[in-house]
């Protein structure tokens, strides 16, 4: 005999609920040891700087620089490595540098790309690890809006733009033309030729315990 299955029938057993999983929330387990090596670091005069310097991380890169200032006037080494930024970025952090009392060395290992070379520029000891590379060149602007809004932040844009070619003229003692021109060709600097183009000091000696001697 056929019997026609009827839901709800006190003898048909209810389907089961799907079992629910908990929510689970990974923790990075190298928080810790990050948080202590920043503030070794700190403690002894060091700010690292890698991947990309936007407005978030040059407000918090300005703050190190003030802090370590006000707690005296003892060298700050500034450690730039594989770094890229935004060029309002760049020139808030240009500024701060030109405020500070301590000197600031700064020290490049990976590749240094405009126009974060501002960053550099403002130091006021510049060296290279052997492995570094220097790029000039032209950022990107992506500029959006009506044509008014456009072409005043264009104008912005170039400004600051200028900001961080008269200081590279200003350092390497070279002509702010033929700054321009390197950009616009995209030059790329080995640690040696950074050297002979008036943009570092010298190649890097030892380890960051050389700039507190």
């Amino acid at each position: 005999m056929i019997r026609a299955h009827i839901p709800g029938r006190p003898d048909e057993p209810e389907p089961a609920e799907p079992a629910s999983s908990p929510a689970r929330v990974w923790l990075d387990p190298h928080a810790g040891l990050r948080a202590r090596l920043q503030e070794g670091l700190l403690a002894r005069r060091i700010v690292f700087v890698s991947g990309v310097l936007d407005d978030d991380a040059a407000a918090r890169l300005s703050a190190q620089l003030l802090t370590l200032d006000a707690e005296g006037n003892r060298p700050i080494r500034l450690e730039l490595q594989n770094l890229r930024g935004e060029l309002s970025a760049v020139v808030t952090v240009m500024g701060i540098l030109e405020v500070l009392h301590a000197p600031v060395h700064g020290c490049v290992s990976g590749e240094l790309a405009a126009p974060v070379l501002g960053v550099l520029a403002g130091c006021t000891h510049r060296t290279g690890y052997p492995n570094a590379t220097f790029t000039l060149s032209e950022p990107r602007m992506h500029l959006a809006g009506t044509a008014t809004a456009v072409s005043a932040r264009e104008q912005q844009m170039l400004r600051m733009l200028d900001t961080v070619y008269f200081k590279l003229a200003d350092v390497t003692g070279r002509p702010i033309e033929e700054i321009r021109e390197d950009a616009r060709r995209g030059r790329v600097l080995t640690t040696g030729q950074a050297i002979g183009y008036g943009l570092i000091d010298a190649q890097e000696a030892g380890g960051p315990r050389a700039a507190n001697a």
